[in-house]
Parts: C-alpha cells; sequence; structure tokens
C-alpha cells in the first residue's frame, strides 16, 4: 500500500507533543492572510477531530480552538487534554465544553466563526445545515453523508453557503496536495491526451474495533463502534475509498452515469464487525464511454494498493504525481502537509472575502460512492439517476443511547433497491 501508509493515516493523530510543537513552531509559514482572530468550534472530538483541529491552528495566525462537542464526555476531555500543547490557541474552558447529541448545537451557539464537523458521517447533513443556518465557516470530514438523502441535503446546504457567503472546505486533502494538482493541471490541458479509462484503489488489512461492553445500550455500541453500520459509516467504500473515487472526478470533471458492482462479506463475519462488507469492486461507466475500474477491500494478511490510475491516447498518469507516454513527468517541487493545506487554503479564502465552497464537489463524490454500494448490496446496475432520487434514508428510529436493533448484512439479489 502506497501512499497512505508512508504519510499515516488521516484518522491519525499527532503521534508525539514533540513532534506537534515542531509543527506549530512553524505555523505562519504557509499562514493565511490577514491575523484577526478566528475562533474555531470542533464538533465531534475522536482522534480525527483533534487531528483536525491541530491542523487548523497549525495552518495560520489567530486561530483560537474556542468550544468543544462530543456525544461522549470522555471524548471531550481527551480532546482537550491532546490539544494542550497549543497553548494559548487553545481555548476551551468546562463552560464551552459540550456532551450529548445536541452537543453540536451548544458549540454553534458559543461566538465561533468556523466549525470542525468530525463526527460518524451519518450526521454530516445535519450538521452542515445547522452550522450554514447559523452563520459559520465549516471544515467538514469526508463522506458527508451515508444516503442519498443525506446527499441532497448537502446540496442544498452549500447553495445556501454559497448564498451567505459562507466557506465549506471537505477532507478530502488530494485537492489540495501540491502533486495532486500539478498533476492534475497538466491532465486537463492535455497532458496524457483523451482520458479513455482508469482504476482507483483502497486495498489495505483491517482497521480498528471496538468490542462490546456489558453496560453498553445499542446505540452507544454502535456509536463508539460506528465504522462496522453502513448507517453510521457508509461502508468503507464511502468511508474511506470515497479519496480515491474523488481523483476520479476530479479527472474526468463528471460524475458516472452508472454502475454495476458486487463485494462481500467474507472474513469479518463476527458480530462485532457489524453488518458491512470488507471488499467491494465496481464499475463505473462515465461519459463518452470511460470506464473506470474501483476496488476496496479490508482484509488482512492480503496485497496492499491505495492508488490512483489513469489512461489516455497520448500516456498514462498516476495523479499523484506522474505522467508517463508522450510527455513524461514527475513531480519534483515542494510538498506541504495537506493535512494542514486544506485548512490554510479555507482559512486564506475566509479572509480574503472569497470563501472556498467545495460542498457540491464532496456531495457528488459521496453519491459516486454511495451508487457503487447500492449496486453491491442489491446486485442491481444504478444509475447516477437512481441514486440521486432515491428514497434510502438510513437515519435510525431515535438518538437516544437505547435499544438499536442491527440490521442484517445485504444479501445481493434479495437485498431491495430502493
Amino acid at each position: 500500500m502506497r501512499r497512505e501508509s508512508a504519510r499515516g493515516s488521516r484518522r491519525a493523530f499527532l503521534k508525539t507533543s514533540a513532534a506537534a510543537a515542531t509543527l506549530i513552531a512553524t505555523r505562519g509559514l504557509a499562514h493565511a492572510q490577514g491575523s484577526d482572530r478566528i475562533r474555531v468550534g470542533l464538533i465531534g472530538c475522536g482522534s480525527r477531530g483533534t487531528g483536525a483541529a491541530a491542523n487548523c491552528a497549525e495552518a495560520a495566525q489567530g486561530i483560537e480552538i474556542h468550544a468543544l462537542g462530543d456525544v461522549f464526555a470522555e471524548r471531550v476531555q481527551a480532546a482537550r487534554q491532546n490539544l494542550e500543547f497549543l497553548g494559548e490557541a487553545l481555548q476551551a474552558p468546562d463552560e464551552r465544553c459540550f456532551t450529548g447529541f445536541d452537543a453540536f448545537q451548544k458549540v454553534l451557539a458559543c461566538d465561533v466563526d468556523l466549525v470542525i464537523l468530525t463526527t460518524p458521517p451519518h450526521f454530516r447533513p445535519q450538521h452542515l445545515r445547522a452550522a450554514i443556518e447559523a452563520g459559520k465557516h465549516v471544515f467538514m470530514e469526508k463522506p458527508v453523508a451515508v444516503d442519498p438523502a443525506g446527499v441532497r441535503s448537502v446540496i442544498a446546504s452549500s447553495q445556501m453557503a454559497a448564498e451567505k457567503g459562507l466557506a465549506i472546505v471537505a477532507g478530502t486533502q488530494r485537492r489540495h496536495e501540491a502533486s495532486y494538482l500539478e498533476a492534475m493541471k497538466r491532465i486537463h490541458d492535455g497532458a496524457i491526451g483523451e482520458i479513455v479509462g482508469g482504476d482507483c484503489h483502497w486495498n489495505q488489512g483491517g482497521l480498528w474495533v471496538v468490542q462490546r461492553q456489558p453496560e453498553w445500550s445499542d446505540m452507544e455500541w454502535q456509536l463508539r463502534n460506528w465504522l462496522y453500520f453502513t448507517w453510521a459509516s457508509g461502508d468503507h467504500i464511502v468511508e474511506q475509498h470515497v479519496h480515491n473515487i474523488d481523483v476520479m472526478n476530479w479527472a474526468l470533471r463528471a460524475t458516472p452515469l452508472r454502475a454495476v458492482g458486487m463485494g462481500g462479506r467474507q472474513v469479518r463475519t463476527g458480530p462485532e464487525y457489524g453488518h458491512i462488507f470488507d471488499h467491494f469492486a465496481i464499475e463505473f461507466e462515465y461519459p463518452g464511454g470511460v470506464w473506470i475500474t474501483s476496488t476496496c477491500r479490508q482484509i488482512d494478511n492480503c496485497a496492499g494498493n491505495v492508488s490512483e490510475n489513469l489512461v489516455g491516447t497520448r500516456g498514462r498518469s498516476d495523479p499523484s504525481g506522474s505522467i508517463s507516454g508522450e510527455s513524461p513527468w514527475r513531480y519534483e517541487g515542494q510538498s506541504p502537509n495537506p493535512y494542514t493545506q486544506e485548512h490554510v487554503d479555507l482559512i486564506a479564502s475566509i479572509r480574503a472575502g472569497t470563501p472556498l465552497n467545495e460542498g457540491k464537489t464532496i456531495a457528488d463524490s459521496t453519491l459516486t460512492a454511495i451508487m457503487g454500494r447500492m449496486s453491491a448490496y442489491t446486485g442491481k446496475e444504478v444509475t447516477w439517476e437512481q441514486a440521486l432520487a432515491s428514497r434510502l434514508d438510513l437515519t435510525p428510529p431515535h438518538y437516544e443511547l437505547k435499544e438499536l436493533p442491527v440490521t442484517e448484512v445485504a444479501m445481493p439479489g434479495r437485498t431491495e433497491l430502493i
């Protein structure tokens, strides 16, 4: 597995306070314009949220982590402790630390300018809408929904943000990575000719799993072990592989016409793995007869591959930074940390009064991954129009820490396409 294994998982927080201190010491070298204070609220205090807050504070001068919120109190406290190295940039006293399902509303009610949305993906559409209605700029992790109903909500909220002059930047860091940006510029300028096909992959070993404790309700366990429940994560094709799928949409400047896929649950069959699949293979057809093969797997002791590849009439490209064929090229420039750069770009756009809005783009890529999952779960071909108009809504019947039965594993040929 390349690139991600070398650079580290996006979920991994800064490993040591010394490393974090080094990052903070360099704050301002790639600074956003201006030094006026921006108060930041963090909604979702797991490792990804804590890491995103650190990246944001590193991105520019004048950033203040002002309020924290999560369903679980210990996560809020852990986030505050892990962010102490920020020094004066951390200003989140007890009265601005909130817990419970309504914690996001309490963070938004604080005097914050920007919110970071890093809860499990199911909550993203609800939290985004609330943030935009409250007049806040947003950084939100990918994916931004787990079902078509959520995607439609995100698209509507993104339009509202545009009308209100609010920024939305998504956690698709490849779109802020120098090597990808330069490669994609060359691809769009014709360096590999007309794109005729390609492939993308995220094949790796297993990830974390949280064993159920006797005192936990169904909902509490599913929230703590959220990766393994489609209503919470979207399944790993949506939660993780969306990165690679997004690169394909970016390169082709289009969304697929249709998807035909398969997948299953071959190795991760125990109840601790909820009901999601452990492997997928999808064929996406794009306009112009371009076919993209997409695979993702989370099974130990198998070959790893995290990559994107494009084939054109004049050459080929690994859009992370190389081209072969008639116009060979390899990226040799500087490589700022893309996890920080996305916040640099967000903050710069806010301070310049030209807010970035990536909401529709990441909504489209999220729906692309969802339509692949829908096809694999049902065994049916799924068109873009079907996916966008689908009645599928995975919202649980309640947001309380009580009984919530686990949905059965999808069975192609039997699971209904809604």
